[in-house]
């Protein structure tokens, strides 16, 4: 059975795979043999995350470009597939959010967001499955949110990406799974991070507030994410296609603790 997991031999894209929830992804493709092509588009995040995977002994290279940017994209995958010559996987992490109330936001700002957020990713496997098609393989990995599923205040923009990013996960399932390529995404809780630190603190309220509403009482740590990436990245998901699976800690399965509890 451990064969269904093995990733060697195999190529992995990963998106903003420089720091965060994106590179343990990456390191848990690594850790099962994937070789990791990471993008990023600022240089020393990129050179901070290849010596970290090369301390490693992963194989792993890294290219800088924006995702938004739809020739740029499109040069820098040709670039890719004639020097590694296919690309097996393509993980979708490259993200932003702004946190700002709906009234308040600039048009141009939430344009940003959807453009990162949903497009990029379009862009991305649109470029990425032309040789997945010629192969007739391929496994594509959009990384959404638990807001692809909720609604909260100051992020209108991130929600409609993500929730808009599930519905472009299952549409490019139902085009592509003739071609032995499977689309499926994962929609992380909320997780210790660089980004959330300054939150998860002891007397912070955003801090109670999600150790209570979360069933495991706790925050994910990112390694939580490897084992899930591994799984839709492996053959052990080859008849899985079009499906989110949130990796929550059981937070979107209940409506949370009451403060008496």
């Amino acid at each position: 059975m451990t064969n269904l997991f093995n990733l060697s031999g195999k190529t992995a894209l990963i998106t903003g795979g420089t720091h965060g929830l994106g590179l343990a992804m990456a390191e848990g493709l690594a850790s099962v043999g994937a070789e990791l092509i990471i993008t990023s588009t600022t240089p020393s995040k990129l050179e901070e995350a290849l010596i970290y995977f090369h301390s490693k002994n992963y194989k792993a290279t890294g290219y800088i470009f924006d995702v938004t940017d739809e020739k740029e994209a499109a040069k820098q995958i040709e670039i890719i597939e004639e020097k590694h010559h296919k690309i097996d996987i393509l993980v979708n992490n490259a993200g932003i959010i702004k946190r700002v109330l709906a009234v308040d936001m600039p048009v141009e700002d939430f344009r940003k967001v959807i453009d990162v957020d949903l497009v990029g990713p379009f862009i991305m496997a649109q470029l990425v499955v032309k040789g997945m098609i010629e192969r007739k393989a391929g496994k594509i990995i959009n990384i959404c949110s638990m807001m692809s599923e909720l609604g909260r205040e100051n992020v209108s923009a991130y929600a409609s990406a993500k929730g808009g990013l599930k519905m472009l996960t299952k549409s490019l399932a139902t085009e592509w799974a003739k071609h032995n390529i499977q689309v499926n995404g994962i929609g992380p809780g909320y997780f210790a991070t660089a980004q959330t630190a300054p939150i998860r603190v002891n007397g912070n309220p955003f801090n109670e507030f999600i150790i209570s509403r979360t069933p495991e009482g706790r925050w994910g740590n990112p390694e939580d994410l490897a084992g899930t990436a591994i799984f839709l990245a492996s053959e052990a998901s080859n008849f899985i296609n079009g499906q989110i699976i949130y990796v929550d800690g059981g937070i979107l399965a209940t409506l949370g603790k009451a403060s008496n509890e």
